[in-house]
């Protein structure tokens, strides 16, 4: 098959749940012999188009900055989507996937499509509908509305969890949608000795305010009184980080919260992990959480809040790790009943993830493109 994949970003040159999603599919449906193409940001260095591992990547535009104020930019999707409207019409793929978020990418891969004949998935990470009044006051009804439209335009819909199912439903009523869940690298995380820097506490993910880092800065303050020499490792960046580094400075927190910023190599990332007792995730929105995912199978169990729009909620089955509240006092509580008897969880986290493996996630993916490409080819 030829096959596109459309988003802003790109994976490693930008670090993010979706971006390793796109990667880790497509790289192993190229070593599988199919024709894979991603489109995106010219975030790399040298040409606009270029071969690595078997994916051709295509630069539509120059890198711009994602956020600004803690706000995902409009600017960066806008450039980008004139060129993946003029890339995907000349060119006709077998299948298109194009990530819903951040809309324009995706409109402008449905227009393409339309002219090309191609057949598109729309692959759907969260489901917004009123959070965007929150988000952005009353400029969000803008946001709501492009939801709404790319919703119809979503003839084949992906979506990655069965929270973003349930709330994608509302949206295109009777029409089929396929979870294809994110995954992980199993063998690969096996390979990785821990990093000599242990931690008791450790976050992973973008430094954004839906994350709620200082929700788990208020729960390493509880905890010090208990544990005086507890140690929080938070890697990641992101708008908030300034204003979280001075919250940690401001509560004398600065011997037990380290932030390491963002982390090229994601060994690294899984060696920390390995090294650390309990994985927190303080997000309140999560359309999947892949973090926490690679965090069971490091073996350390996952605190994450109890929140309807948090989809990692699942994988604190089992005794696998705990619900907490959006209060510093409760998680401090769920941290703490964690790194009790913790090594009895290392088996039960492990298995947890058995089924998640990316070599399992891209048969799924491969099936279902299969599928579209034989019903396209039967109308």
């Amino acid at each position: 098959m030829r096959i596109a994949y459309v988003y802003d970003a790109v994976y490693p040159d930008i670090t993010g749940g979706v971006e390793r999603r796109i990667w880790e599919i497509s790289k192993r449906l190229a070593a599988r012999g199919h024709e894979v193409h991603s489109f995106g940001m010219h975030v790399w260095d040298g040409d606009a188009t270029i071969v690595r591992e078997g994916v051709t990547l295509h630069g539509m535009c120059r890198s711009y900055p994602l956020y600004w104020k803690g706000r995902r930019r409009v600017f960066p999707a806008v450039m980008c989507s004139a060129g993946i409207l003029s890339a995907l019409a000349k060119e006709r793929y077998d299948i298109v996937d194009c990530q819903q978020f951040p809309y324009m990418p995706a409109l402008a891969s449905a227009a393409a499509c339309r002219i090309s004949g191609t057949p598109l998935v729309v692959t759907w990470h969260e489901v917004w509908g009123e959070y965007w009044y929150e988000y952005l006051g009353t400029p969000g009804a803008a946001g709501k509305f492009l939801e709404r439209v790319l919703a119809r335009h979503s003839v084949f819909p992906v979506v990655v969890s069965e929270t973003t199912r349930e709330d994608l439903y509302p949206l295109i009523p009777g029409r089929d949608i396929e979870v294809i869940p994110n995954g992980i690298d199993l063998a690969g995380i096996d390979s990785v000795p821990p990093a000599g820097m242990k931690s008791d506490i450790i976050f992973v993910g973008r430094l954004i305010r839906e994350k709620h880092v200082d929700v788990l800065i208020d729960a390493v303050g509880i905890l010090k009184n208990q544990y005086p020499g507890i140690r929080c490792l938070i890697i990641g960046g992101g708008p908030e980080r300034w204003n979280l580094e001075m919250k940690a400075r401001q509560m004398g927190l600065s011997d037990h919260i380290t932030f390491t910023g963002f982390l090229r190599e994601s060994r690294e990332v899984i060696a920390h992990m390995k090294s650390s007792r309990v994985f927190v995730l303080p997000s309140t929105r999560e359309g999947f959480g892949m973090a926490a995912l690679e965090a069971l199978a490091c073996g350390i169990p996952v605190v994450t809040i109890d929140h309807p729009k948090n989809a990692s909620r699942v994988f604190v089955r089992n005794g696998c790790g705990a619900l907490s509240a959006l209060d510093g006092k409760d998680l401090a509580d769920k941290i703490a009943e964690m790194m009790i008897r913790e090594s009895e969880r290392t088996s039960r986290c492990r298995m947890m993830v058995s089924g998640y493996d990316w070599e399992k996630i891209t048969d799924t993916a491969e099936l279902y493109y299969k599928r579209v490409c034989e019903s396209i080819h039967k109308g």
